[in-house]
C-alpha cells in the first residue's frame, strides 16, 4: 500500500508586546524603542501605552499596528473623514494639527542638522486651514461587475483597490460637491465599464474636470456630460488618450498669484494647496531680497509659479523647466501680464547646462525648485553661478539635505528655514531653504 508523506503545517503567531510611544515620526507613525530596536507604529501617539502586533521585523527596525491601545493622547482627535481608517489618502487625521506640524518641522531639522554638521532650527511653519484646501485631486473608476456598480475614490494603502468615497473634506467645499452628483452622472453612461479616472481642479473662475475614457464615447454621453457640466458651472474635457483633450466648453482655468492672471492646461502641474502657495512665493521674494537691478534663475520653473511674480520686481527672470508644455505656457502667461524682461528655457536639468544660452547670463540671486529627485544634476553648475543668495524648496527633505551638502561646501551658510504644510493630514513634507554666500 503507497504511504503518502504529509507535512505538519507550520504555525507561526504574530508577536503581541507592549510599549509606550515616544515620538511621532513625519509620515504620522508613533516611534516605540523595545529591546534596543526602534518600532515603528501606525495609529499610535506620543505618551500612549498601547499592544502592538508586529507586521514586519527586521533587524534594524520593526513595524507594527495597534491591537489594543491603553492610554489615549491628548493630541488624537476624531478623524474627520469616515473613509479614513480605508482610504489611502491620509495618514494623520486621527492627530491634532499643532503635533502634525511640529514632527514634520522636528524631522526637517533633525536631517538637515545632520548634513550642516550644527543644530539648524526651523524658523517657521507656512500653513493655511487644515480642511478644505485641496484644489486637485485625481479619482480612480472601477467597474464592479459582481455587484455591477461603479466605484469612484481613491486607493487603499498598498492597494490596488478603490475605496468608494462619500465625501472628501480635504478637497475645496466646491470638488467636494461634485462627488456624489458625478458619480451618479458617470453610473448612466453607456461607457461605465470603459472609464479610467476623473481629475477634479478648482479654478479660480471655476471648477473643472477631465474625464479619462477608454473608448470613443457614444453621442449620447457626450450629451449627458455636457448637461452635467452646465447644470454645474463645470468646465469639462475629455482625455481619449491622445495629446490633446477635447474641450466641451471655451472657458480657460486660470488662477491669481500676486496680482497675476496665470491661465494654465488642466494637464499642467499647479500646487494643490493655494494659500500655502500664495505664502510660500511671498516668502521666497522676501527671502531673495530682490531689488531692481537683480537678475533671477529660477530653475525647475514649472509654469512660472515663482518667476513670473518675481519679474515684476528685478531686472530680468529666467525660468528654466524640463517639460515643453510648462515652457510654452509660462511665456504665454508671461505675454498675457506684459512682462518683457521674463523669459523661459526648456531644458532637462538633470543634464549637462554649461552650453545653455541661459546658463552665463551673470544672475545674482537663484530660485529652486525641484521634483522629488531633488537637483543633483545642477547644483554644480549653482555654485559656479555664485549668486549671492539660493533659495531651495523642496518636496522632499533627503534630496534637500543631500543638495545642501553642495552649497554647505562651496562656503554657503544655512540663513533660514520654513517647514510648508503644504499637505495637512498626509505624510508628505515640504520645506523651503534660504543660502547665503559667506
Amino acid at each position: 500500500m503507497a504511504q503518502f508523506y504529509t507535512a505538519k503545517q507550520r504555525v507561526t503567531t504574530k508577536q503581541r508586546i507592549t510599549v509606550t510611544i515616544e515620538d511621532l515620526d513625519p509620515f504620522g507613525q508613533g516611534v516605540a524603542r523595545h529591546q534596543g530596536k526602534t518600532i515603528f507604529v501606525s495609529g499610535a501617539l506620543p505618551g500612549e501605552q498601547a499592544e502592538i502586533t508586529l507586521t514586519e521585523d527586521k533587524r534594524q527596525f520593526a513595524r507594527a499596528k495597534v491591537t489594543r491601545l491603553l492610554s489615549s493622547s491628548p493630541a488624537r482627535v476624531t478623524p474627520r473623514c469616515p473613509h479614513f481608517n480605508t482610504c489611502g489618502g491620509c495618514q494623520q487625521q486621527h492627530v491634532d494639527v499643532v503635533l502634525q506640524q511640529q514632527s514634520k518641522a522636528q524631522a526637517l531639522s533633525r536631517m538637515l542638522s545632520k548634513e550642516a554638521q550644527r543644530v539648524v532650527a526651523v524658523d517657521e511653519v507656512i500653513a493655511g486651514e487644515p480642511w478644505g484646501y485641496r484644489r486637485r485631486a485625481r479619482l480612480g473608476l472601477q467597474w464592479q461587475n459582481k455587484s455591477q456598480q461603479l466605484r469612484m475614490g481613491f486607493r487603499q494603502e498598498a492597494s490596488n483597490d478603490l475605496v468608494d468615497i462619500q465625501q472628501c473634506p480635504i478637497l475645496t467645499p466646491e470638488l467636494e460637491a461634485l462627488i456624489t452628483p458625478l458619480r451618479q452622472c458617470l453610473r448612466e453612461l453607456k461607457a461605465v465599464k470603459r472609464l479610467g479616472h476623473v481629475e477634479l481642479v478648482q479654478a479660480d473662475n471655476g471648477p473643472l474636470m477631465v474625464l479619462r475614457h477608454l473608448d470613443a464615447l457614444h453621442v449620447d454621453d457626450r450629451e449627458k456630460l455636457e448637461r452635467f457640466s452646465h447644470k454645474h458651472q463645470l468646465m469639462m474635457f475629455l482625455d481619449d488618450g491622445s495629446e490633446n483633450l477635447t474641450a466641451l466648453s471655451n472657458n480657460q482655468p486660470f488662477y491669481q498669484s500676486h496680482k497675476l492672471k496665470l491661465t494654465f492646461s488642466p494637464q499642467d502641474f499647479i500646487q494643490v494647496n493655494d494659500a500655502v502657495n500664495q505664502q510660500m512665493v511671498a516668502r521666497a521674494i522676501d527671502w531673495l531680497d530682490l531689488q531692481p537691478d537683480d537678475r533671477v534663475l529660477d530653475l525647475f520653473c514649472g509654469m512660472g509659479n515663482f518667476t513670473l511674480p518675481i519679474g515684476k520686481v528685478v531686472q530680468n527672470a529666467v525660468g528654466v523647466e524640463g517639460v515643453a508644455a510648462l515652457v510654452r505656457q509660462a511665456a504665454y502667461n508671461a505675454d498675457l501680464n506684459s512682462l518683457k524682461n521674463v523669459s523661459f528655457f526648456q531644458h532637462n536639468l538633470e543634464e549637462d547646462v554649461s552650453r545653455q544660452p541661459w546658463a552665463a547670463q551673470g544672475f545674482n540671486k537663484v530660485l529652486l525648485d525641484p521634483a522629488r529627485a531633488g537637483a543633483a544634476g545642477v547644483m554644480t553648475h549653482v555654485v559656479k553661478l555664485a549668486p549671492q543668495r539660493v533659495v531651495y524648496v523642496s518636496c522632499n527633505p533627503t534630496t534637500l539635505a543631500r543638495d545642501s551638502q553642495t552649497l554647505l561646501l562651496a562656503g554657503y551658510q544655512l540663513e533660514r528655514v520654513a517647514m510648508l504644510d503644504m499637505f495637512p493630514h498626509t505624510r508628505h513634507l515640504e520645506s523651503m531653504v534660504l543660502f547665503k554666500k559667506t
